[in-house]
């Protein structure tokens, strides 16, 4: 059976003057359990404080976990910093850790949130309150539970936070193929950045995707992958400026998924992003990519 990573407080209460979708994770989990028995799941733990000031400025994460964020970051962020949303952000880099745990485990977990990659040291950014790729894959490292993590990120939008604060870690790499003209406005620099031009359509996008990534694999050797798989590259998102199918998002799911269990290499996914008016059509993408990258991985349909 699948591994899937939920806890309740994923589905934090939308704050005032938020965008952002806080009932998606809900509806990812509800979408989840109506495909019946094929999942098993995993309740992660709230990270302590001293995971998150490894990747963290202490006083950043003072301000989250005391529900105090300036307004100038809450800006930044794209929503106030509620005691609620302080308890996710402190779920959730717990629950991407413990999915990546159990694909070393069963080669394939999923975490029904987080990829949240705009999170820099001192400040949130679009939508992201702390970096659980980052925070996870700093842990995994450092613990000696993994020697070589490499993160791949597929969200329309580039890693910035991700590559930033895990820049100059001998033991971590970061891949982004992102839409060049979308936000971050300015880039970090990733091991492999990957930015495309607007309108790229399923055929350019895979052929972008396996001639850049096969070969970041092969210099770098990972042990682990942790896979940002954000559904916003699709022709019709919200914020995207790609044109992908969602035959074409299936497709690279799959790949990545059957990529890595070809290759032996644990696969952790985190959520990433998804935006649309349809609160649920948003989930289904969501979904449709688990089912996707745990096919590729093995599981069967």
């Amino acid at each position: 059976m699948i591994p899937i990573v939920h806890h309740p407080a994923y589905v934090a209460p939308a704050p005032a003057r938020s965008q952002y979708q806080w009932n998606k994770n809900g509806l990812v989990r509800d979408l989840l359990l109506s495909h019946g028995d094929r999942f098993t799941w995993h309740v992660p733990e709230a990270v302590p404080r001293k995971w998150l000031e490894t990747v963290h400025d202490p006083d950043y994460v003072a301000e989250v976990l005391e529900a105090r964020v300036p307004r100038i970051k809450e800006r930044r962020i794209g929503f106030p910093v509620t005691p609620q949303v302080a308890l996710r952000a402190q779920m959730v880099p717990g629950g991407t850790w413990l999915a990546a745990r159990l694909a070393q485990r069963h080669g394939f977990a999923a975490n029904t949130a987080g990829g949240s990659h705009h999170a820099l040291s001192d400040t949130g950014a679009g939508f992201c309150v702390v970096n659980d790729l980052a925070l996870a894959a700093v842990q995994l490292v450092e613990e000696g539970d993994a020697q070589r993590v490499l993160i791949v990120d597929c969200d329309v939008h580039q890693g910035d936070g991700t590559a930033a604060l895990t820049a100059g870690h001998i033991g971590i790499a970061t891949y982004s193929i992102h839409a060049e003209k979308n936000f971050p406005a300015r880039k970090a620099r990733s091991t492999l950045d990957v930015g495309l031009p607007d309108g790229v359509d399923d055929d350019g996008y895979m052929a972008a995707l396996t001639d850049t990534l096969i070969p970041l694999m092969d210099s770098f050797a990972p042990d682990l992958v942790l896979y940002q798989a954000g559904v916003d590259p699709w022709a019709e998102d919200r914020l995207g400026r790609l044109s992908l199918s969602r035959e074409g998002l299936a497709v690279r799911d799959r790949w990545i998924g059957a990529t890595m269990r070809a290759r032996g290499l644990p696969l952790a996914s985190a959520l990433g992003g998804g935006y649309g008016a349809d609160a649920l059509e948003v989930a289904e993408r969501h979904v449709a990519s688990i089912l996707a990258l745990a096919e590729g991985a093995g599981f069967g349909r």
